[in-house]
């Protein structure tokens, strides 16, 4: 039981994090939230409502409330946070305090929402943490030096380019090509390709298995089932990781562009630190066989994935909850921000 234990909450568009300082992750749940429509009454969060996804009845409803990143269903996601702060603090004494973290690109009013969505949901106080930053503090990376680091934080709904230095985000960008676009684009190229429709979870499944964006020196096949668009019937299809390297090529491209740019409007003196630190990769979009191969060979950078990758976020956001007496409350606590709002 943890008695008024303040928690971190990587929000994530496919996956929710919760963490404690000393403890790690303590919850791993999808970001789905099933809801009878007729009642309104929520029946279940994360992984049992991520299994009725596609088989539910017409009176239920299974959402995913937060989309690229950022919340698209205020209602659904303070009523998904509120289940999971009950399930992460138990029948603590004292209410949370929260840090939670969001894209780089977040506006001020995306902000807002996360703010007042885990005030709803039972935290005392809302602090918010750029994922790149707490991804970069969970790789084990000290930050704290004028010493240029650039971290690549592939989630499921949004990637994080930024370049970090004495603490803070020197530059940065978000773009909304990550894991689910991924997925996406892989359904789109199979029904295109062979007028199969697949769903969501086989095109998960199918990234996972045999994914790949860089090309690899043998092919593998695999079987995929799904829909044939023609007859309506079911139809196997085999899929191999040529074609799926194919179908990945202009969601890597785009996240390729954006390390680029970031690149580009880096200071000469932290690019130089970073080619000599290499580039850092996180979130489980980098765990697609090849990723680091590929910025490596598009940006002469050396390039490594971090260890438990997925996690990284949250451990960065475990690790801050010792500094939380110094955080400014409901603010991203970088000097950047301020700056801009000075």
């Amino acid at each position: 039981m943890l008695l008024g234990r303040d928690i971190g909450i990587d929000l994530g568009t496919t996956t929710v994090l919760v963490s404690t300082r000393g403890k790690g992750v303590i919850l791993r749940e999808p970001s789905v939230v099933a809801m009878d429509k007729s009642s309104g009454r929520l029946l279940n969060v994360g992984l049992a409502a991520q299994r009725m996804l596609g088989r539910t009845p017409g009176n239920i409803v299974a959402i995913r409330p937060l989309r690229g990143g950022a919340i698209s269903d205020y209602d659904m996601t303070e009523r998904m946070l509120r289940e999971l702060v009950r399930k992460a603090v138990s029948f603590g004494l004292f209410k949370p305090r929260v840090i939670i973290s969001v894209p780089s690109g977040i506006t001020e009013v995306e902000e807002r929402a996360v703010i007042d969505a885990g005030l709803a949901a039972g935290a005392r106080r809302v602090y918010l943490m750029e994922a790149p930053l707490a991804a970069a503090l969970g790789a084990g990376i000290d930050i704290s030096k004028a010493d240029g680091q650039m971290i690549v934080d592939c989630g499921g709904g949004t990637t994080d380019v930024a370049v970090l230095s004495l603490g803070g985000v020197v530059e940065s960008e978000s773009i909304k090509s990550a894991g689910e676009t991924f997925d996406e684009e892989l359904i789109k190229y199979i029904r295109r390709r062979h007028n199969v429709l697949i769903g969501d979870n086989t095109a998960e499944e199918l990234k996972k298995s045999i994914g790949c964006v860089f090309p690899k020196s043998e092919t593998t096949t695999v079987d995929v089932k799904g829909r044939n668009l023609m007859t309506g019937l079911p139809h196997v299809v085999s899929i191999n990781t040529t074609e799926i390297l194919e179908a990945f090529e202009e969601v890597s491209e785009r996240i390729v562009e954006s390390i680029h740019r970031v690149l580009e409007y880096t200071p000469p003196e932290l690019v130089a630190d970073i080619s000599q630190n290499g580039i850092v990769l996180t979130g489980g979009g980098s765990l697609l066989w090849g990723f680091d191969k590929l910025i490596e060979s598009r940006t002469n950078i050396p390039t490594r994935i971090a260890d438990d990758a997925e996690l990284c976020v949250a451990y960065g956001l475990a690790k801050s909850l010792s500094n939380v007496n110094s955080m400014r409350e409901g603010t991203i606590n970088l000097s950047r921000r301020k700056q801009m709002k000075g």
